[in-house]
């Protein structure tokens, strides 16, 4: 079997559902941050020296295993040479 179709069985599951849903912002800032890096054609190695993070850092929240303060996601985006933008956006209303 291929991961969508484990996944897509197991969202059938309402709980599992929910949690799933609950991590779609993180996997979003880090697929960007990710994506960003890979576009520039700029290492994880490089990253490292131009915020102060450590290599090995940057990887874990590359892979979703890190939680990064504010001033550290400011760093990497000053690293990429891009602005953080972070926005509260009200759920919508019945």
């Amino acid at each position: 079997m291929k991961f969508n179709d484990i996944l897509n069985e197991e969202l059938k599951d309402p709980e599992f559902k929910q949690e799933w849903d609950g991590l779609e912002e993180e996997y979003k800032l880090m697929s960007a941050m990710t994506d960003i890096r890979k576009e520039l054609n700029v290492s994880q190695k490089e990253l490292s020296s131009r915020t102060g993070i450590s290599q090995g850092d940057i990887s874990k929240l590359e892979n979703g295993v890190g939680n990064p303060s504010l001033n550290t996601l400011k760093k990497i985006a000053k690293g990429l040479g891009c602005k953080l933008q972070i926005q509260f956006i009200p759920y919508k209303r019945i």
